[in-house]
């Protein structure tokens, strides 16, 4: 039976491969056209710099990506338990020692290569996957308190607690993440409430705390972007007002890339309000093309585990791609202003580095549960045309 080079390289859900290819297509082009005042600022006007900074890492990406579609997702269950307990330390690493930005730490730089990444980025992977793990192991006992709900609540709290006082926002999409795969793996309902008291409580405490202090350090900064989105003030947050501005001049066609006007004004159109960038360049049609493709590929997860019998394969696939389309949805909130500002980046549309990796890494998980319900199926259909 003859194979195309496709069906033999690029396994697995086909749609979630071309998928992740025009993200690529549209970050490579939003942040080339965003990057020109940065270029000129910091690069002597080389505004082919950032491009080809940004190739060699979306390439790189989907180097990680191929490579882990390749891995059977039954070995990411081990590979879990050595990430979390190592994103343990490495969290509080970073909020002891990591590199200051904007009043928090939450990029450690590394020794020699200089090279800096957010330790949150691979513990957020990390306990999304060990959380689907000891679900998928407690289905027998899952709806008892103490030896199903307790070992899974701890590690949540804790990872999402040492990510907390640096990032907010990432800390709260991974909360919610890890209540939304104990909802899927049928943990009682009553229990998932109570974690969420204890998570809201555990943040009512901490920002309590932060404010009795002299520097209230990230928490004054929380406070006022959501005043100032309670109150509609623009004026009090100048990056909304720019965003605003960039969608209303893209119109229903846009500008068309490479001539936006408002990336000269916007802070961060490169990263967090990269949709803003796409909008007046691509216009609204464009806006809601790349929400299409998010939404397809959260769809697409759902159609293929559908046919899934494998517990932490289903767990695995859904809590990786419900935290990235949860990202992207608070991302394309925040430059609508439908959400305070969050500074979270638009996965795999943004300019970054690790965060890019990590979320190709999770992409290309999807992919090897992806490859191996393919697998299954052709071979139950081979075991039926037989019989």
């Amino acid at each position: 039976m003859h194979v195309n080079w496709l069906d033999k390289y690029f396994r697995g859900d086909r749609t979630i491969w071309m998928i992740v290819f025009i993200l690529s297509l549209f970050s490579l082009i939003a942040v080339y056209s965003s990057t020109g005042t940065l270029a000129y600022k910091y690069k002597s006007g080389n505004t082919e710099y950032y491009l080809v900074k940004h190739l060699l890492i979306l390439v790189f990406g989907i180097g990680l990506m191929y490579a882990a579609h390749l891995v059977k997702y039954t070995y990411y269950s081990r590979i879990s338990q050595i990430a979390f307990y190592l994103a343990i330390p490495l969290l509080a690493l970073t909020l002891a020692m990591g590199t200051n930005l904007n009043e928090a730490s939450r990029w450690l730089t590394l020794p020699g290569i200089n090279l800096s990444f957010q330790t949150s980025d691979l513990a957020k992977l990390a306990l999304i996957i060990y959380v689907a793990r000891m679900l998928s192991k407690k289905q027998e006992n899952i709806k008892d308190f103490k030896t199903a709900f307790v070992p899974i609540m701890l590690p949540v709290l804790i990872i999402c607690g040492l990510i907390l006082p640096a990032n907010f926002s990432t800390a709260a999409v991974l909360f919610a993440t890890s209540c939304f795969l104990m909802f899927i793996g049928r943990i009682n309902m009553k229990y998932i409430v109570m974690l969420g008291v204890i998570g809201a409580f555990c943040v009512s405490l901490f920002v309590g705390i932060a404010l009795l202090t002299k520097s209230s350090g990230r928490v004054g900064t929380w406070k006022a972007r959501i005043e100032n989105f309670v109150k509609g003030d623009d004026q009090g947050n100048y990056q909304t007002q720019q965003a605003k501005i960039a969608i209303a001049t893209g119109g229903l066609i846009g500008k068309f890339p490479g001539h936006s006007t408002q990336k000269n004004f916007l802070p961060h159109p490169y990263s967090d309000f990269i949709y803003a960038i796409i909008i007046e360049e691509e216009g609204s049609l464009g806006g809601v093309f790349i929400i299409f493709l998010y939404v397809l590929l959260f769809f697409r997860v759902i159609r293929f585990i559908n046919h899934s019998p494998m517990a932490f394969g289903t767990l695995l696939a859904v809590g990786c791609t419900f935290s990235l389309v949860f990202q992207a949805m608070i991302n394309m909130a925040v430059a609508v202003n439908l959400f305070p500002v969050t500074g979270q980046p638009l996965p795999m549309l943004s300019m970054g580095g690790t965060s890019i990796w990590f979320t190709s890494i999770a992409i290309g998980i999807v992919l090897s549960v992806s490859r191996q319900v393919e697998k299954e199926k052709k071979e139950g259909g081979a075991e039926l045309a037989t019989t």
